[in-house]
């Protein structure tokens, strides 16, 4: 049962995130200490270093021989519900030209959590260590398939969205943000408006080695997998990562947090309202977030098989809330950034009483 010190924990593990995130909007909106450019380089800063870092330092100190596969087969279950219910709104969204964008962002927002932060220890206060150990383990999971396909999806759109401004003669460097520029072009794209260019439109092979050529270049392709790579082989033969190595990685790992919310405090002084994305794509983020999420993660579980405690814990893992990283990508890549900076922020906020909420009803269905 949940005691008034478990919630001082899960606080006090949530409040420096706020301190990090207060910093960098005062350090935009008051202070006057970066411009735009430099809050730019920094969101890059951790996108290709701090966060890689930090995914790397988790993954290899987990054993991938104690994984609860029957969750894991949830989770993929669950994902793939999500899927199709967006691939459903987004073939009744086709003719709007924002389809694919924001199938992208609602799958973020449906799926991500922040589980390190908010969930580690909320699990073990509700249900134990076992609990906290699966928690750790979906966790893994998600930045070695999901974080990893979001990457894929991010650069292959961008890299589709660069051909195709090419081809409609339209010079992308000029516009900051891929959003922006790409709306109209998309549209007429799936209007088959675009006139192409003497060679043509983009071939599919054309994209692929595109987006090959980033993801090789991009630390984040690499991190999880490293990591996950040296915990089976550090967990079969009982070896030590050598203590200046670990050493290295922990200096960079531990700025990764941190830095991802002082760099959504820069993004969020640059905007005009503190909800960016106004209030009604924000209730939109929050029942993707809390209701779907959940929902097909309680399909997935019992379609495995799930039952009981391990069940519960299934359901509020995917309850909590958003993944900082899909922030850091969707500003880095020019995706709905408001949108998601807004999840992860009102959603620590009211993700503690919801949670607790799951729990307590969870609990009476026994």
């Amino acid at each position: 049962m949940i005691g008034w010190g478990d919630v001082y924990k899960v606080v006090a593990a949530t409040v420096p995130l706020y301190f990090a995130l207060f910093l960098g909007y005062g350090s935009v909106r008051w202070w006057r200490i970066f411009t735009r450019e430099q809050c730019d380089a920094v969101n890059r800063l951790v996108a290709f270093f701090a966060l890689p870092f930090f995914t790397f330092e988790f993954t290899l100190h987990t054993d991938p021989f104690e994984v609860n596969y029957r969750a894991v087969a949830a989770d993929v279950i669950s994902k793939a519900i999500i899927v199709a219910v967006i691939g459903v709104w987004a073939r009744f969204m086709s003719k709007s030209g924002c389809a694919v964008s924001w199938s992208i962002t609602s799958f973020s927002l449906s799926t991500l959590t922040n589980s390190l932060v908010v969930g580690v220890p909320l699990a073990r206060a509700m249900y134990g260590e076992w609990a906290q150990q699966l928690v750790v383990q979906l966790s893994v999971f998600q930045a070695i398939v999901w974080l990893t396909l979001l990457l894929f999806v991010l650069e292959f759109r961008k890299a589709a969205i660069g051909m195709y401004i090419d081809a409609a003669d339209q010079p992308s460097p000029a516009v900051k943000d891929v959003e922006a520029s790409a709306a109209t072009v998309f549209s007429e794209k799936e209007q088959g408006g675009v006139a192409p260019a003497i060679g043509g439109k983009p071939s599919l092979w054309a994209l692929v080695k595109v987006v090959a050529h980033k993801l090789v270049r991009n630390p984040n392709t690499y991190a999880s997998f490293v990591g996950i790579t040296w915990a089976c082989v550090a967990n079969r033969l009982h070896v030590a990562l050598p203590s200046v190595l670990e050493g290295s990685v922990l200096i960079m790992s531990k700025s990764g947090t941190g830095m991802a919310m002082f760099s959504m405090g820069l993004f969020m002084a640059q905007q005009e309202k503190i909800i960016a994305c106004g209030p009604s794509l924000a209730a939109l983020g929050l029942v993707l977030k809390f209701a779907l999420g959940p929902a097909a993660m309680a399909v997935g579980s019992i379609a495995v098989g799930l039952r009981g405690d391990i069940l519960r814990v299934a359901i509020i893992q995917a309850a909590l809330p958003q993944s900082i990283t899909s922030f850091i990508f969707a500003k880095e890549y020019g995706l709905h950034a408001d949108v998601l900076s807004t999840a992860v922020i009102f959603g620590m906020l009211v993700s503690l009483p919801l949670l607790v909420g799951f729990y307590v009803v969870l609990e009476l269905i026994r």
